[in-house]
């Protein structure tokens, strides 16, 4: 739990009324932030991490080490969610001075300015006598020598990472304007075994890969899990002797309930924006349809009731409508119909096959799995305009986005070796990178901020 910790000697300075100055680049010493402007381009402005400090070198339960060795980790954490998320390229602490204790209050404003650094994040992290740690995060401006924004938090020593996370979020709104997503969670699928006995059991990890947890424990067939908009629970499908069977899994408590069953077929399980519904997709006499029922469970209603497959399903971010794939043309394509099932219609008209589509948490993009020889995932419009592809591999499939609409998350299966692995891109498609995983991994989905 996030608690307001009482400032430490990081003070708050008035808050710059200003908006951030835009600048060149600064070359090798500086790194890169941004910042979004009137006409939406992205401008670069250095950012130095230095390690955050502390009043006194003492133990804690944290994975990280006591308070000294726990600041240069939670600097660390915070330079790779900047670096990762392919918008920023900032200085961390192993190339920065250690920051005394009492500067902390008056950053050194000229040192900072002559290493080339326009904006400096610093803050302290303190043992408490209760075992927590109490951490503050400070954003600065550099040139303005004035503090754009403080804040103070106290975490379980065990959720150190969580600290670093937050004020990455910090950072990352103040700077470009945009919601946070770096404090946030990821279900996927873990795949062991040989191809012919796979088996796949739900985890969770941060969103950059750490603190990995299995969930599930192989015994019975895990797939496309979804966090619950509240983030208390994880929706997954499960084949058990063959039976499906949807489950709701409370993360707190290791328990799960039952939503829906059935001898029949059943497929991509989603929720509901609001999470009162649970779309699914099921089989029956050789036609595909898709589903609802009340996330309490109860009886389905069909949405849809056309021969062929029509599988998937995902929530505009009001709710009012549902993207699907549906084969009722001939081919793998992606339809549009209301939260109903009423105004069913096609938007895919781009040749190739289309699949998995996911709306866009601020439902100005969907994304899908474009299928024209490789599997490359694409968005496009709502409207089935302006695709554009995000990633150029073999087999890329099943998008997942971020909370904030940024970056789009997927699973990759590599062609020689049949692995796969889950892996991020932004929406310019230029900066992609691989979680890690300690197996092989499918299914992501992305859950909402923290």
């Amino acid at each position: 739990m996030i608690l307001r910790f009482l400032p430490l000697l990081l003070i708050a300075s008035p808050v710059a009324a200003q908006s951030v100055p835009s600048a060149s680049p600064t070359g090798d010493q500086g790194g890169l932030a941004v910042t979004i402007t009137a006409d939406n381009a992205w401008q670069d402005l250095g950012v130095a991490i230095p390690a955050f400090a502390t009043d006194a070198d003492k133990p804690t339960a944290a994975s990280a080490g006591g308070t000294v060795a726990l600041g240069h980790a939670i600097a660390d954490v915070i330079t790779a969610d900047l670096k990762n998320n392919g918008l920023f390229k900032p200085v961390g602490p192993s190339a920065l001075p250690m920051l005394p204790y009492d500067q902390l209050a008056a950053p050194d404003f000229p040192g900072w300015q002559a290493r080339g650094a326009e904006m400096l994040v610093q803050g302290a992290v303190v043992a408490g006598d209760d075992g927590m740690l109490g951490v503050s995060c400070g954003l600065y401006d550099v040139a303005l020598r004035q503090q754009l924004k403080l804040a103070n938090w106290k975490f379980a020593a065990a959720d150190w990472r969580r600290a670093a996370h937050k004020c990455a979020d910090m950072v990352y709104s103040r700077l470009s304007g945009e919601n946070p997503f770096f404090d946030s969670r990821i279900a996927y699928i873990a795949e062991t075994g040989t191809k012919d006995h796979r088996v796949k059991r739900l985890a969770i990890m941060d969103s950059d890969g750490a603190n990995h947890r299995f969930i599930t424990t192989g015994q019975a067939l895990a797939l496309t899990p979804r966090y619950s908009p509240d983030y208390r629970s994880i929706l997954y499908l499960s084949y058990f002797n063959g039976a499906p069977r949807i489950y709701v899994y409370d993360v707190a408590t290791n328990t799960q309930r039952l939503i829906t069953e059935s001898r029949n077929p059943t497929f991509a399980p989603r929720w509901s924006p609001d999470g009162q519904w649970v779309l699914y997709s099921m089989a029956i006499s050789g036609n595909t349809n898709i589903y609802r029922v009340s996330a309490q469970g109860g009886p389905s209603q069909q949405l849809t009731d056309s021969p062929g497959i029509n599988i998937g399903g995902s929530y505009s971010p009001d709710g009012r409508k549902i993207v699907f794939e549906s084969d009722r043309s001939g081919s793998q394509q992606i339809y549009v119909m209301n939260a109903d099932g009423t105004d069913q219609r096609r938007i895919t008209f781009m040749g190739g096959r289309a699949a998995t589509p996911e709306w866009s948490p601020r439902g100005d993009l969907i994304a899908f799995t474009h299928i024209a020889g490789n599997l490359r995932i694409a968005v496009m419009t709502p409207q089935g305009q302006d695709m554009r592809y995000l990633t150029d591999s073999w087999q890329d499939e099943a998008p997942t986005w971020s909370p904030n609409g940024r970056v789009v998350q997927f699973f990759r299966t590599t062609r020689d070796s049949g692995h796969t692995g889950i892996w991020q891109v932004d929406l310019t498609g230029r900066n992609e990178r691989r979680l890690p995983t300690p197996v092989d991994a499918s299914d992501p989905a992305w859950g909402p901020s923290r």
